[in-house]
C-alpha cells in the first residue's frame, strides 16, 4: 500500500514537472515564440529584386561580414538618410539571437525594398559568426564590433538588441532582448522606424 502511494506521488510530480518545463519552454522573457519560416535565399532575391539602389547595395551584401567596425557602419547609416533604418546587435555565443535570426530574416525580406535591416556582431569570434550567419542566412550584412564600441556607446543592456532610426538618422528606439514574434517587429518598425522625424 505504501509503495502504490509512492508511485503515485511520483507519477504526479513528474507530470507538474513536465507540464512546467512546457510552460517555461513557451514562454520566453514574456513573450510567446511562433514557427517562423525564414524565406529561402532564391526567394529573398525575387522579393527583393527592383530594391532601390542604397537598399539593393545591402541585399548584395547579403549575410556577410564586414570590416570597419563601428566607424564604417556610421558611414553606412549617412549613406542610407532617406530610408528608415532597423540595426539589429547580435553575437553566436548568444542564444537568442540565434532564435530571432529567422524572424529577422522573414520581416526584412518582407519590408526590405523599404527599410533598411543591417547588423551589427559583438565581441564574437569570426569563424563562429560566419558558421551561425549560414545556419541562419540573412539578407543584410552584418558590422563587427570586436571592441565593443558600438555597444557602449549605444548604452545597449545586453544581446540581442535592436535600434530603430527613423528617416532623418535619428535614433528612436533601443529595444533589448529578442523579437520572437515578427508581429511584434513589423509594430515596432511601423512605431518607430517610419515615424517623421
Amino acid at each position: 500500500m505504501r509503495i502504490a502511494a509512492i508511485i503515485a506521488a511520483v507519477v504526479v510530480l513528474s507530470g507538474v514537472v513536465v507540464i512546467g518545463l512546457q510552460q517555461a519552454t513557451s514562454e520566453n522573457g514574456g513573450q510567446e515564440t511562433e514557427t517562423v519560416r525564414a524565406p529561402s535565399a532564391s526567394e529573398a532575391q525575387r522579393r527583393l529584386a527592383g530594391s532601390p539602389p542604397a537598399l539593393a547595395a545591402i541585399h548584395a551584401q547579403a549575410g556577410e561580414l564586414l570590416t570597419g567596425g563601428p566607424a564604417a557602419l556610421a558611414e553606412r547609416l549617412r549613406e542610407l538618410r532617406g530610408y528608415p533604418v532597423v540595426v539589429n546587435v547580435w553575437a553566436s555565443w548568444c542564444g537568442p539571437c540565434r532564435q530571432e535570426m529567422p524572424v529577422f530574416e522573414q520581416v526584412s525580406v518582407a519590408r526590405g525594398r523599404k527599410v533598411a535591416f543591417l547588423g551589427v556582431d559583438l565581441k564574437d569570434n569570426i569563424p563562429a559568426a560566419k558558421r551561425l550567419l549560414k545556419e541562419f542566412p540573412v539578407s543584410f550584412p552584418s558590422y563587427g564590433d570586436p571592441d565593443g564600441k558600438f555597444f557602449s556607446d549605444n548604452k545597449l543592456a545586453g544581446v540581442p538588441s535592436t535600434i530603430f532610426y527613423s528617416r532623418s538618422g535619428k535614433r528612436q528606439l533601443i529595444h533589448s532582448g529578442p523579437y520572437l514574434k515578427a508581429s511584434d517587429l513589423n509594430t515596432d518598425i511601423d512605431r518607430y522606424a517610419l515615424v517623421a522625424k
